[in-house]
């Protein structure tokens, strides 16, 4: 079976996950980047976006979890986004997230704290 990649880049959001309270309170701006690999033969064969990874529905999907739901951590926030992929997208194979975190409360001077996680199917059954 050949695998297609689906690549979304940089797909913003803010949501309410961290550690320090003032990150719970005031939230803070996340940067996504997923890779889902597919069997995409049948949209390819049809021309049919119902065999496609609709990929407003996937952003839909990562929305709703950043915007509505709080982690301490991103690392927990990244495999949850990727549990639900795989369970509301039944052909995806394999995704990998990168999560940006922007406006980290360290005291440092940084562009980002990012975490990058990997799920395939094989892992969930």
């Amino acid at each position: 079976m050949s695998l297609t990649k689906l690549k979304i880049k940089n797909a913003t959001y803010y949501g309410y996950h961290g550690v320090a309270k003032a990150e719970k309170a005031l939230g803070g701006k996340y940067q996504v980047d997923l890779e889902i690999w597919y069997n995409a033969e049948s949209a390819i064969n049809t021309d049919d976006i119902s065999y496609a990874i609709n990929y407003q529905d996937v952003l839909y999907s990562v929305s709703d979890i950043i915007q509505n739901e709080n982690f301490n951590l991103i690392e927990t926030l990244a495999n949850e986004i990727l549990i639900v992929i795989l369970d509301r997208f039944t052909v995806v194979e394999k995704a990998t997230i990168k999560i940006r975190k922007l406006s980290a409360s360290v005291n440092q001077y940084i562009d980002f704290i990012e975490v990058e996680g990997t799920l395939d199917r094989t892992e969930t059954e």
